[in-house]
């Protein structure tokens, strides 16, 4: 079984498995909200009547969708329990994180490390991934599209579902078969699950949409999921448990955020003598914590400074030691 490994960086912690000298797997978790496997009480604060569901309010002031709830239970009542999803942000609106009744101990929210391990994964924590993998998935899911040999797939996170289409010049035939293992290789590189659909191009003929679901099968065989097969306008759905935002919704919806991460992550690398200096749009600024800074200074030893420049890309804020 491949490693996997674990970075505890700045406002983020972020992980990947290599397999042969490549990533073929990332995650992703920023800490400070609910999180899948986290244990505690919250106030039940809406049920309506005869119904099972629920709104909760935890004590750090975010609010869960909670299932199973007993008839018995009355608004205003605290109640134990377990985080089954963290809340998720898609183009249009943000889910609640949800929950459910437990009896379990309280436990705080897992770590990135931690999930992987009571997942059964082996996982060890490192100062600093191995070249440059980390920053290529980054930027992959920050422009939502992944390359192939005579096509793209592009991917949009959307209240329904995470949609890809898949475009080329190749024959629909032949883009399909082609779009397969590069759809696999990103499922597991950018962390997607829940609902995914596939928009392949149309195949009339029932033997080469045949030919292109036994190709998803195998291609999948180490995800687990459920799967329709192609219909007749050459769209496919995929199924899987989803726990935690993907790299796609927390870079691809929390843009400003993710550039402030990378760039903190841009600074710890930073290995010439002098002050540190942070270059970086306004708005990725603004997003650059106080706490996230004093932990920069703390972790290299140095001042650090923060400069906006407006002509900057969210994405190309750089890091540079300057004189101090």
């Amino acid at each position: 079984m491949a490693e996997w490994l674990v970075e505890n960086g700045i406002g983020e912690q972020r992980a990947i498995r290599l397999e042969g000298g490549c990533a073929v797997a990332a995650r992703i978790h920023w800490p400070g909200s609910l999180t899948a496997g986290q244990v505690s009480d919250a106030v039940l604060v809406s049920k309506p009547a005869g119904r099972t569901r629920g709104l909760a309010r935890f004590e750090n002031g975010e609010e869960a969708l909670v299932d199973r709830l007993p008839s018995a239970a009355q608004e205003g009542a605290t109640l134990r329990l377990l985080v089954t999803r963290s809340k998720m942000s898609e183009t249009g609106r943000n889910k609640h994180a949800q929950a459910r009744p437990t009896e379990q101990q309280p436990c705080t929210a897992p770590s990135l490390i931690d999930s992987l391990l009571s997942a059964g994964a082996i996982a060890s924590q490192v100062h600093r991934f191995p070249g440059s993998e980390w920053q290529e998935i980054w930027h992959e899911a920050w422009s939502g599209t992944t390359e192939f040999s005579g096509g793209s797939l592009q991917f949009s996170a959307t209240p329904a579902m995470t949609l890809v289409d898949v475009d080329g010049s190749l024959s629909p035939h032949d883009l399909a078969l082609a779009a397969v293992a590069p759809l696999a290789g990103a499922v597991q590189r950018f962390d997607l699950a829940g609902s995914l659909g596939i928009d392949f191009p149309t195949l009339a003929a029932k033997a080469e949409r045949r030919a292109v679901d036994n190709a998803l099968e195998a291609a999948l065989a180490n995800w687990p999921h459920e799967r329709t097969a192609m219909n007749g306008f050459g769209f496919v759905q995929l199924l899987s448990r989803l726990e935690r935002p993907s790299l796609l919704h927390r870079i691809g919806q929390h843009r400003v955020g993710a550039a402030a991460r990378l760039l903190l992550r841009q600074a710890e690398a930073v290995h010439e003598p002098g002050k540190l200096l942070l270059t970086c749009h306004p708005g990725v600024k603004a997003k650059l914590k106080p706490a996230w800074l004093d932990e920069l200074a703390r972790r290299t030893g140095r001042e650090v400074a923060v400069t906006s420049d407006p002509g900057l890309a969210l994405s190309a804020g750089f890091a540079q030691s300057v004189p101090a």
